[in-house]
């Protein structure tokens, strides 16, 4: 069953809000990232999300086109969807790649699942894990930001957090890290995360459980200041405010929210900690993705008026 995103979509919405102006407002979150992007590492980066958007635009537009379906691309759907995936994306990536990704995120994962709210599977998320996959050694080539000093290794604070160095939590706050487009600017996310919970776009209850959480494993492993290193680094913060807590593939009950949340965080910590692969966060949100429905059918609370089956 698809979810009606005019209504349901939040505990705090009113039923007035059309989802064209929710995914406007979630544009607007998501700007301070983009921008900060942008001056970090240079118009490339303004090429890959310019190129990501109109990917997606245009798959979507031309899916609906050919198969005689109603043209849905002013929902604006399509538009955070192209953000999200080129936030994902390392800037000094070839420009085909947001190009396919955006194929594969609107194609693949979103029209050929029924459309949005029929997608069971995040869809920038999934395309980045399939691009990742595909394309292994582009994905995780990431430059160093403008400000870095000729030499300096590109690699991620995930990377030196593994081998045991320490990392400067200012340069993790302004993004002067390496990472992928999108996610180095620690302020830049909080300022749009945090938008989102006061304009009521978004339940607080999968942001603070997902980082919650997250925080408390590590706290409890490794001390404070790696806790909090750990919440500051890689693609956790804007996978918790922005991915995790997508409409259509997080449960429907606060209950299950919660234990989305805490699920997010908590497989984020395991990968990160006893998987060969430093960064956990795509596959975390994904996971519980899949659990979604199961959950729902735990925490979400009878319809109205709805006759229990004789079996």
């Amino acid at each position: 069953m698809q979810k009606n995103l005019t209504v349901t979509s939040s505990p705090h919405l009113r039923s007035s809000r059309t989802t064209r102006s929710l995914m406007q407002e979630v544009c607007l979150a998501l700007a301070p990232a983009g921008i900060a992007g942008i001056v970090l590492f240079g118009w490339n980066a303004l090429a890959i999300i310019v190129t990501s958007v109109l990917s997606c635009v245009v798959s979507e537009y031309l899916f609906q086109r050919i198969n005689h379906k109603k043209i849905l691309i002013g929902d604006w759907s399509a538009v955070v969807t192209g953000l999200l995936l080129a936030y994902n994306i390392p800037a000094n990536a070839p420009l085909w790649i947001p190009l396919v990704g955006g194929i594969i995120a609107i194609v693949l994962v979103k029209q050929c699942f029924g459309g949005l709210g029929g997608n069971f599977m995040n869809p920038a998320l999934t395309a980045r894990a399939i691009l990742f996959v595909s394309w292994a050694g582009i994905m995780s080539n990431y430059p160093i930001t403008r400000f870095m000093a000729d030499g300096v290794s590109s690699a991620t604070p995930l990377v030196h957090l593994a081998a045991g160095e320490s990392v400067s939590l200012m340069d993790l706050l302004i993004g002067n890290c390496g990472g992928v487009l999108g996610e180095t600017c620690k302020l830049a996310i909080l300022a749009g995360g945090v938008y989102l919970i006061f304009r009521g776009i978004v339940d607080w209850r999968i942001p603070v459980c997902f980082i919650g959480s997250a925080f408390l494993c590590y706290l409890i492993q490794d001390g404070f200041i790696p806790a909090v290193s750990q919440i500051l680094s890689g693609g956790l913060l804007l996978g918790a405010f922005f991915m995790a807590t997508d409409y259509v593939t997080c449960p429907m009950s606060g209950l299950g929210r919660v234990i989305m949340g805490i699920g997010c965080g908590v497989l984020l910590f395991v990968i990160r900690s006893y998987a060969s692969y430093v960064e956990g966060c795509s596959f975390a949100i994904l996971f519980m993705n899949v659990m979604t429905p199961l959950i729902d059918r735990f925490t979400a609370g009878r319809l109205f008026g709805e006759v229990k089956k004789r079996g």
